[in-house]
Parts: structure tokens; C-alpha cells; sequence
């Protein structure tokens, strides 16, 4: 698991590499290959078939898997001998990921990670699955017992498998490489999204499964402007106990802060322990969002919470954001995250310590169940069973005295724990994670009105647009040690946009309204589908693969398709360039066959289709000289929760912004005064210099 070198083991080809993953491989006896023409020239000569083994730096059974067998000579000398093998980190190459993961879930129903495909030399994939023990057990074929079966199909039954392969190949060309922009969307498409997530709550624990549950933060964004539009309090019920729930659990990281990726069971008790970036930007944005329609106190410090953690231990010294940390140290899983009551006692003292394991659920017995072995250990994972008031009200305690003992403890048990050894952190900067950090940091700055998030963002912006595009400004993939490299995805172009503009319309500095208009014009020009609409996942001058993929389903992570949905009608308001209204309503209609079988497996989109749908306004605050003037009508306009709105604050006479959006170049103060204009449907009313109108008008339009 570490990077550093060993001199008393051979590297493989892995170790010129700068992805964590590849670099955790660097010494397998397996004689892995980066993806590259190399490795694909080398099966081609040798006549062997490719072994692609597809994961990431953070995922518990690829550990597992590699040291269970890629780490064996037994299983690394067949493996050797019968196949040209290839290593892929998926968070670097999310196209091979997305294709080979359809090729999995077509052939077995499922998938997952480590992604195991079994292909041609020429890329064309016959055998698909996840994990593989090296021995069989339970049913599920061992690699020993694979690999021999593989290869005698390859030598005896060579067209039976070059024919399977090509029929493959052709299906997922008729599947994920197409669209149809003839369709539209239920005009209930909406409704149908409440109603599934009305029919799947779990309302003794909130979220809207059994087990495992998925926090899907975008899901609980989409509930909230439901109830925007509604005022059902019902939508309200859902949303707030399922947030408070998450944050009282296991899932959520009770002594250091930052949420785990999804919980084993009903309970949010216990986690998969690994950290990612994308979900902390995700779940800032909810609980934020969810604080500025109730004010509930406990959502404002959860998001605070959690930039503290990305602020402390995932923020590199040039201000962007690392991608992950594992669920593993010391190659056991959440290990250095649970503690026993013996251990606390004995660094709290009996009564503080008590006090906090009484409050936190720990036992004498244990709550841990290793996942593996089902085994329940007398270590404990710390969580609530009451908030914070009830626990003080139960047990007729002063609350503030309560709060300041909870806390102090909780300080003592994280500087203790931080002499534990760490997992490894995924050291790597992505350019669409950090957009989605930067859109998160950059609401919450607005939100709880903190220049310190501000800041945050401003440094992983600057970041990413100085040292993470090339030349001629078109953005890269990854950065790592200094050095950036690997062709730029959808996700990358529009998440970033996305950050861009959320930034933009915080600080109000013309340079990220620029870049991000830029950029959306770059996605559009590399990767729109000018024959059937919507955006693929690679450029047009991109690697190809067996299939130019496309995606839009909102998963663990929302798709490129759906932010660039909402980005482009975000840009057209700002700008009034209309004409981007087209690139997004062919991705309404390119997906609305599928959207509308399943509606809320694409809640991110019906965000973006929800600001195509609802009211929304724009204002334009003309100032000055200095965009501080504004700030009083900003405090009003983002006083309340009013997700479709857009805001563009200018000087009087900027050539700037008068480029950027031309329609505000005739708008002046009125009498000298700070004045603001709100448009609708690109028609504006009359100007307003006066804070009691303008507070008067939006408590006509906001509920």
C-alpha cells in the first residue's frame, strides 16, 4: 500500500506511473501494463488475450483482491503466462470505466469494483465480472480455476469468442453509445420522482432503501425544490429526518468530521470508512441548502463540519482538493476509526468518558461487525441515538455545560487518534471533483456569509485553471506531485463550469464568469453530438474505444449530461445567449425515454429540469465602483432558499462585463443609487434603488 520505493522488490511497468492506484501495483509479481497501445501491441504479438482490471485507490475489495491474488506468485505466474495484463484507475479514465462497467452489468446483472473484464487485443471484451477469490468459494469461481478455463476457450475455441466478442461489441454500440432527442420528458416526470421517493421512505431511520442505503445528497437537493414548489410537509419530513439521521450515524465520522461513502445497513450505523471528495462537496450542498430553507441550526454546523474536515485533511498546500482517503489502515478496514469503551475511558477519565460513550452508544460489547467475517468486535463505531436537546432533556442535564464536555471530549479522543496510522489518502487532484468542492464552498460562503470559503474556492479555481490546463487553456484530467496530465472528460468541463459560476456569483469577480463561459463554449465544441444531441463522456478527438459512451444517470455521483443541463441555462440567464437553451433541451430529450421509466434515478437532471420548469429570475445589481455596494441587497436576495435564480452584479460603464453580457450594458444606477433589476423570462421590470421594494417584491415571489 505504499508508494514510496522498496529496494529489495521489482517494480513493474506501474511504477512510472503517478495515479495512487496503479502505484499501489508498482510491486505485484503480476507483470501489469498501464492501458496503452503498448500493452495492446504486446497482446497482439504475443496472441493473448488483455486481463483489465479496473478500481480505485480507496476500494476495499481491490485491496482485497490484490492481496489475496495479485499479490501471489501462484496466481501472478498464470496470470502471467495466459494474459497481456492491464491496470485502469477508474477516477483517471472514467470513459474505459463507464464502457467496460456497462459490458459487466449487460453479461452478469450487476457490477461494482474491482471491475474484472477479460478481452481481445482489440479491446473487444467475452468475460466480465467484479471481485474473484483465488480460490473458489460460495459459488464464485476462484482465479486459479478461471484463468486455466480462459485460456483453454482461447487456444480450442478461438471464433466461438471472436464472434461472442464482436456481438458484444455491437450491443453496446445499440445501448450506451446512442441517444434519441425526439422524445420529451412526462410532463409528470416531477411528481413521479416524489412519488417513488414517498413510496421507498424509511421513516423510523429516514432515506429511501433498506439496506445498504446510499446518502444520494442530490436526491435530498431535488426534495427540496419539490417542496419549493409544493409546500408539501411531507417532502419537508422526509428530507430533514433523513439528514439529521445521517448525521447522527456511523456514516458520519462522529470524531473528525466528513461523511464515510454509504452505510451496510437500515441504521446509517455502519459505514464503508472510505472518504471521498465527491460526496463532502455533495453533502455541503444539501445540508447547506436544507439551512437555508429551515435555519435548523444542526445543518449549518454539519456543512461547517465538513468543510473542516476537507479544509484539515484534503486540501493540498496550493489550495485544491485531494480525491479520497481509504476505508482501510493497516489492511483492516475502519480500523482506525473505531475505538473500544476501555480505551476511552481510560484517555477520558470515568466521568467525561461515560459521559461521552453514554451519549455516543459505545459498549463494554462492541457494535463493529467486520463485514467480511461478520464478526462482531468490542470495538464501536461512535454515533447518536438522540439530538443534542433530547439527550440534556432526558437526562436533566444543563445543555451548554453538556455541549462544552461533548466537545472537549471529543477533541482529546481526535488528537488521540491521530497518532493511530492513517489510511492512505488518494493524494490526486481531480479537475471534476474539485469543481464540485468549489460549487459546494462557494454556496456555503453565500449561504453562511464566510469568506473563508470564499477563499477556499478562489485557490482551487486559480488551481486548476493555472496548472491543470494545457497551452491553449483546454482543461486536463488529474494533477498529482506538481505534475498534470490525461485528457479531460465531460465531467471534468462541466462540473468545473459549475464551480466557475457558483463562484462567480459569490465574489462577482468577472475573470471566473469568463473562464466559465469559455470553457462551456470549449464542452460544447468537444463534445456535443451534433447528429443526436447530449454530450459523450469523451472529446471528439479522444481515444477511441469499442463505443463513444454517454451518460446521464445520477448515481454516487451526478452525471456530466445533468450538470451541463443546468450550466447551460445558468450561463444562458447571466448572458442571455439563448441559443444554449438548444444544447440543453437535447439532453432533456435525448434521455427522456429512460428518464421517464425511472424518473428518480436521474435526480440531478430533474434539478436542471426543475430550473427549466419553475420561476426563476435573474438580478442584475449595478454599482459604482466597488462590488461591496451591493451587499446589502445581496444579504436580501440570499436570505431565503431560491435555487432557480441567477445573479450578476456589475460596475456602472464595465467594458468587461458589458462583453461578457451585453445586456446590461444600458443598466445604470438610478439616482446615483445602488439599483438592482429583475428580469424574468429575459424581460426585466423597472429598476429598484430602494432595499424596503426590493424586500417587499421577494416576499411576493418567495415562499
Amino acid at each position: 500500500m505504499s508508494f514510496a520505493d522498496n529496494e529489495n522488490q521489482t517494480k513493474n511497468r506501474l511504477g512510472q506511473e503517478s495515479s495512487p492506484y496503479l502505484l499501489q501495483h508498482q510491486y505485484n509479481p503480476v507483470n501489469w501494463y498501464p492501458w496503452g497501445q503498448e500493452a495492446f501491441d504486446t497482446a497482439k504479438k504475443l496472441n493473448k488475450p488483455i486481463f483489465l482490471s479496473i478500481g480505485y485507490s480507496t476500494c476495499h475489495w481491490c485491496h482485497v483482491m490484490e492481496h489475496e491474488s495479485f499479490e501471489d506468485a501462484e496466481v501472478a505466474k498464470l496470470m502471467n503466462e495466459a494474459f497481456v495484463c492491464i491496470k485502469v484507475d477508474r477516477e483517471e479514465r472514467p470513459d474505459i470505466d463507464n464502457v467496460y462497467m456497462a459490458v459487466c452489468q449487460t453479461l452478469t446483472g450487476s457490477g461494482g469494483w474491482p471491475l474484472t473484464i477479460i478481452m481481445t487485443p482489440e479491446k473487444k471484451p467475452f468475460f466480465a465480472g467484479t471481485y474473484f477469490p483465488k480460490k473458489s468459494q460460495s459459488g464464485r469461481i476462484g482465479i486459479l480455476e478461471l484463468i486455466p478455463k480462459v485460456s483453454e476457450s482461447w487456444s480450442s475455441d478461438r471464433k466461438k469468442i471472436e464472434d461472442s466478442a464482436e456481438s458484444i461489441v455491437k450491443h453496446m454500440q445499440n445501448t450506451i453509445g446512442t441517444s434519441d432527442q425526439k422524445s420529451v420528458l412526462d410532463k409528470d416526470v416531477l411528481q413521479r420522482s416524489l412519488n417513488y421517493f414517498k413510496k421507498r421512505y424509511d421513516p423510523i431511520n429516514g432515506g429511501f432503501s433498506t439496506k445498504p442505503k446510499f446518502p444520494s445528497p442530490h436526491n435530498l437537493s431535488l426534495l427540496l425544490r419539490l417542496y419549493k414548489n409544493t409546500n408539501d410537509p411531507e417532502i419537508l419530513k422526509m428530507l430533514e429526518l433523513t439528514l439529521r439521521k445521517m448525521r447522527m450515524g456511523g456514516i458520519y465520522d462522529q470524531i473528525g468530521f466528513g461523511f464515510h461513502r454509504y452505510s451496510t445497513d437500515e441504521e446509517w450505523l455502519l459505514p464503508h470508512f472510505e472518504k471521498m471528495l465527491y460526496d463532502q462537496a455533495m453533502h455541503i450542498i444539501a445540508y447547506t441548502e436544507a439551512w437555508e430553507n429551515s435555519k435548523i441550526e444542526d445543518f449549518k454546523l454539519t456543512a461547517k463540519e465538513v468543510i473542516k474536515y476537507v479544509a484539515r485533511d484534503m486540501t493540498s498546500p496550493k489550495g485544491a482538493f485531494y480525491s479520497a482517503e481509504d476505508a482501510d489502515s493497516e489492511g483492516v478496514e475502519g480500523k482506525f476509526y473505531v475505538w473500544s469503551k476501555s480505551e476511552i475511558l481510560s484517555i477520558l477519565g470515568s466521568i467525561s468518558g461515560e459521559r461521552f460513550c453514554d451519549f455516543y452508544k459505545i459498549s463494554s460489547k462492541g457494535n463493529f461487525i467486520d463485514e467480511a467475517s461478520g464478526h462482531t468486535s468490542v470495538n464501536n463505531i461512535p454515533h447518536q441515538n438522540l439530538r443534542i436537546t433530547e439527550y440534556a432533556k432526558a437526562n436533566n442535564t444543563v445543555i451548554e455545560t453538556l455541549s462544552l464536555d461533548l466537545e472537549n471530549s471529543r477533541k482529546v479522543l481526535f488528537r488521540h487518534r491521530a497518532k493511530r496510522i492513517h489510511p492512505l489518502k488518494d493524494d490526486k487532484i481531480l479537475t471534476d471533483w474539485n469543481g464540485l468542492m468549489i460549487a459546494a464552498l462557494a454556496k456555503s460562503a453565500r449561504a453562511f456569509t464566510d469568506d473563508r470559503y470564499t477563499e477556499m474556492a478562489q485557490s482551487a479555481a486559480d488551481y486548476i485553471l493555472d496548472h491543470v490546463s494545457d497551452a491553449n487553456g483546454r482543461l486536463l484530467k488529474r494533477s498529482r506531485l506538481g505534475k498534470a496530465g490525461l485528457p479531460a472528460h465531460l465531467d471534468d468541463y462541466s462540473f468545473f463550469v459549475w464551480g466557475l459560476l457558483e463562484l462567480y456569483q459569490t465574489n462577482f469577480d468577472p475573470k471566473y464568469l469568463a473562464h466559465a463561459i469559455r470553457l462551456n463554449q470549449m464542452m460544447i465544441d468537444l463534445f456535443y453530438d451534433n447528429a443526436n444531441g447530449a454530450f459523450f463522456i469523451t472529446a471528439k478527438d479522444g481515444e477511441p474505444l469499442i463505443v463513444r459512451p454517454k451518460e446521464i444517470y445520477d448515481g454516487a455521483i451526478p452525471s456530466g449530461n445533468s450538470i451541463a443541463a443546468l450550466n447551460l441555462q445558468v450561463i444562458s440567464k447571466l448572458t442571455a445567449q439563448t441559443n444554449l437553451l438548444n444544447y440543453s433541451d437535447s439532453i432533456f430529450a435525448s434521455f427522456a425515454k429512460q428518464v421517464n421509466k425511472y424518473p428518480p434515478g436521474y435526480s440531478q437532471l430533474m434539478t436542471a429540469w426543475d430550473f427549466k420548469t419553475a420561476d426563476s429570475y435573474e438580478f442584475v445589481i449595478v454599482v459604482k465602483k466597488d462590488i461591496s455596494e451591493a451587499n446589502e441587497f445581496l444579504t436580501l436576495i440570499n436570505s431565503k432558499f431560491s435555487p432557480n435564480k441567477v445573479v450578476l452584479v456589475k460596475k456602472e460603464h464595465d467594458p468587461e462585463m458589458d462583453k461578457l453580457a451585453p445586456y446590461t450594458k444600458n443598466m445604470v444606477m438610478i439616482d446615483n443609487k445602488v439599483s438592482i433589476y429583475i428580469c424574468q423570462n429575459y424581460s426585466c421590470k423597472q429598476p429598484m434603488n430602494s432595499l424596503s421594494k426590493v424586500k417587499e417584491f421577494l416576499s411576493s415571489i418567495q415562499k
